[in-house]
């Protein structure tokens, strides 16, 4: 293949090389336009693509943060078993979730945690309603940026190894699962569907190859989760997530991974001293 029938995305890419463009100069930059002072957001964040969490917290008293000074969303922060989390709501979409994320760990975020609805296409026979994504389809751009076209799109292998204790007992609150991640929801065709299937594909979602090309190229924490919601509006009465939208079992999952992830992260920060 010439380079000239290289498709443009896959085109030009030097995954070595700096980007002119970076997330703290924005951010320094904003900081100043809002008068913003230059602290930090909280070490554990949550990516909430459907807003119903941070909606529910919202009301419970969750505030929104001073220290977040992105151009493109609000971020709340609430106290779960004593420790601070921050939420950002309505983060749809491989482009704005990386975008997102860039922004959070050069602002002190160390564990991003994202929970996204996707839609079922392989049933599991489980009544789960979460699945912790270990390999996501790459389907989407954003991702082609951060790594080569061969690579595969997963979890990093530490943190499944921290989190898959937690995923094989009866009362776990997730399964493993691969999902495929489209940029173009409403391009999701019965061919699409039936390839996916073959390649055992449980579910699809817009965010997940993305963040963890970007987590494994800088090698950040992320954890995508798939709250499994929904058959692509098939049937009726689809969408229904639970008591509060979902947030009440979206809660007890963060509480799951944190106490999981956190001693991890607080001997790291320690090795790191």
């Amino acid at each position: 293949m010439s380079q000239k029938d290289i498709p443009h995305i896959l085109n030009h890419k030097n995954y070595n090389e700096h980007s002119v463009f970076l997330p703290e100069n924005l951010l320094r930059e904003a900081r100043r336009q809002k008068d913003l002072g230059d602290c930090k957001v909280p070490e554990i964040c949550v990516l909430d693509p459907d807003g119903d969490l941070a909606t529910y917290l919202i009301t419970k008293g969750a505030i929104r943060s001073n220290c977040w000074a992105c151009y493109h969303s609000s971020l709340y922060t609430f106290e779960l078993d004593g420790t601070e989390i921050g939420i950002i709501p309505f983060v749809v979409g491989a482009p704005y979730a990386v975008l997102v994320a860039e922004q959070l760990f050069v602002s002190g975020c160390g564990l991003l945690v994202s929970v996204t609805s996707a839609g079922i296409l392989t049933r599991t026979g489980s009544n789960k309603r979460f699945a912790l994504l270990t390999e996501s389809i790459r389907d989407e751009g954003t991702s082609y940026h951060y790594l080569p076209k061969d690579h595969s799109s997963t979890l990093s292998q530490d943190i499944l190894k921290v989190l898959d204790d937690a995923s094989t007992s009866s009362a776990a609150l997730w399964i493993h699962a691969k999902s495929w991640t489209t940029d173009a929801p409403y391009r999701e065709t019965q061919t699409a569907i039936s390839r996916m299937q073959e390649m055992g594909v449980l579910c699809v979602e817009m965010e997940a190859s993305a963040l963890y090309a970007f987590a494994k190229a800088k090698s950040k924490k992320v954890v995508c989760f798939a709250h499994l919601t929904n058959t692509m509006a098939q049937n009726e009465g689809d969408f229904e997530k639970g008591e509060h939208f979902g947030s009440i079992e979206t809660l007890e999952l963060i509480r799951e991974v944190m106490k999981k992830m956190m001693p991890v992260n607080r001997q790291s920060d320690e090795h790191q001293v």
